[in-house]
């Protein structure tokens, strides 16, 4: 039998925060890994809503997996998806017929979005998960301008420039603020047709306030600064409809139409499929977001080799309420496992994961920031120097940090947006489709 064959065979779905820190956590290890991703690259999705306001480039936030692991002497990267997995046999089975065969299976697929029943709003509300949905946001956002500019009917053009985000938690925040900063200061002087100050913002949270994770003095300052920005917070409202070329929403009881060609979804996350096939559609082990209810090693119950981590796993031992589906969680549980697997090869027991809150940060845009760590509250100019602080070190790779600093410095002292790239037009239609 050969040294390769004897080696404990570790299987890794996923090269987010919690993947790609389980298999940098493995490299001196005695394991073989084989990390699966459809994609060839990791991205760094808190700062995804940039590429989707012009404010970085997709480069800027992404790295070829293969180049974050090239260290990794013991790690094979695939890319491919992953269709089925059978925890009896062993197997990991892809899109392209081939079969990964582990002894330690780490999954860490992420999340989706959830349109909490209507799927088909996905159509006229896009999500922010990927690079291609980002560059989607940034040209329909920056289209309506364009469209503005050439209307010649003020009905129309209001339509066109109203701008509805559906979410009040840190995606729809940032967005929000960020829309509005553009409004205000980026493009404030280049059409000659209209004001881009008259853009009407709207962010529409169904809970009583918008970061309703935050303390609620903090979640008050952020719909200050929101404000400042001209943006209309509607809280407590439930969205009902939304077609082509408008959004309907219950706000104290009444029905409201508001007409907007540019609707973003912001509004919740759902696990990924890869949930259902894991524990073989046994509604117990899911959650109503279907992620996997794991045991206090962040293992499948009855599976001690299969572990999920990530947004993809409810762990609720720590607290009573599962942990938030953060890049800190992935990264400290892509941590834990691998020194979980380390310890059982060598007959050694690990305690329970504990969680260590770092905090929650969220920025509304140029110097407007909130967080809290632990019993610590802070808000505005300091509050958004250490969102900045955080994000960068997060941020996978020198090249990487060093790019999104020069180009946040820049942005910063000249209110530019240099990456405000209309892209896509041909492939993807300029108009969703009708009712």
């Amino acid at each position: 039998m050969t040294e390769q064959t004897e080696l404990h065979r570790v299987v890794i779905i996923g090269g987010g925060f919690g993947g790609l820190n389980a298999a940098k956590a493995l490299r001196k290890a005695p394991v073989r890994i084989t990390l699966i991703d459809k994609r060839n690259l990791h991205l760094f999705q808190p700062l995804l809503y940039q590429v989707a306001t012009g404010g970085l480039s997709p480069a800027d936030i992404a790295s070829p997996i293969r180049a974050i692991l090239r260290k990794n002497k013991n790690t094979r990267t695939i890319m491919a998806e992953v269709k089925d997995i059978d925890i009896e046999s062993q197997k990991v089975f892809m899109d392209d017929d081939r079969v990964a065969d582990y002894d330690s299976l780490i999954v860490a697929a992420g999340s989706r979005h959830h349109y909490f029943g209507h799927d088909d709003w996905s159509r006229y509300a896009p999500g922010l998960k990927t690079i291609e949905e980002a560059l989607d946001i940034r040209r329909r956002i920056l289209s309506a301008f364009e469209k503005a500019e050439l209307s010649e009917d003020d009905t129309a053009r209001r339509q066109l420039l109203t701008f509805v985000i559906v979410g009040g938690g840190p995606t729809g925040v940032e967005l929000a603020g960020t829309v509005g900063e553009i409004t205000r200061y980026t493009i404030s002087r280049e059409y000659s047709s209209f004001d881009p100050k008259t853009a009407r913002i709207i962010l529409v949270e169904g809970q009583t306030r918008i970061l309703p994770a935050f303390d609620q003095k903090l979640s008050a300052k952020a719909a200050i600064s929101l404000e400042e920005l001209g943006v209309e917070v509607l809280s407590g409202s439930t969205v009902t409809s939304i077609d082509r070329n408008s959004i309907t929403l219950v706000v104290n009881d009444k029905t409201d139409r508001i007409k907007s060609d540019t609707v973003l979804w912001a509004a919740g996350v759902k696990a990924s499929s890869l949930g259902r096939i894991i524990v073989k559609n046994d509604l117990s082990l899911l959650d109503s977001s279907d992620r996997v209810i794991v045991d206090s090693s962040l293992a499948l119950p009855g599976y001690a080799n299969v572990f999920v981590i990530g947004d993809l796993a409810n762990y609720s031992h720590q607290t009573g309420e599962p942990l938030p589906g953060l890049a800190p969680v992935a990264i400290q549980q892509g941590k834990y496992v691998a020194k979980l697997i380390k310890a059982k090869l060598t007959n050694k027991t690990v305690r329970a994961f504990r969680y260590v809150d770092k905090g929650n940060l969220a920025t509304i845009g140029r110097s407007r920031a909130v967080g809290q760590i632990g019993n610590l509250k802070v808000s505005g100019l300091f509050a958004w120097l250490v969102w900045l602080f955080v994000h960068l070190m997060y941020l996978v790779g020198f090249e990487n940090r060093l790019l999104v600093f020069i180009q946040w410095a820049w942005n910063y002292f000249t209110w530019n947006r240099s990456a405000r790239i209309i892209t896509n037009v041909t492939t993807i239609p300029d108009d969703r489709p009708k009712n």
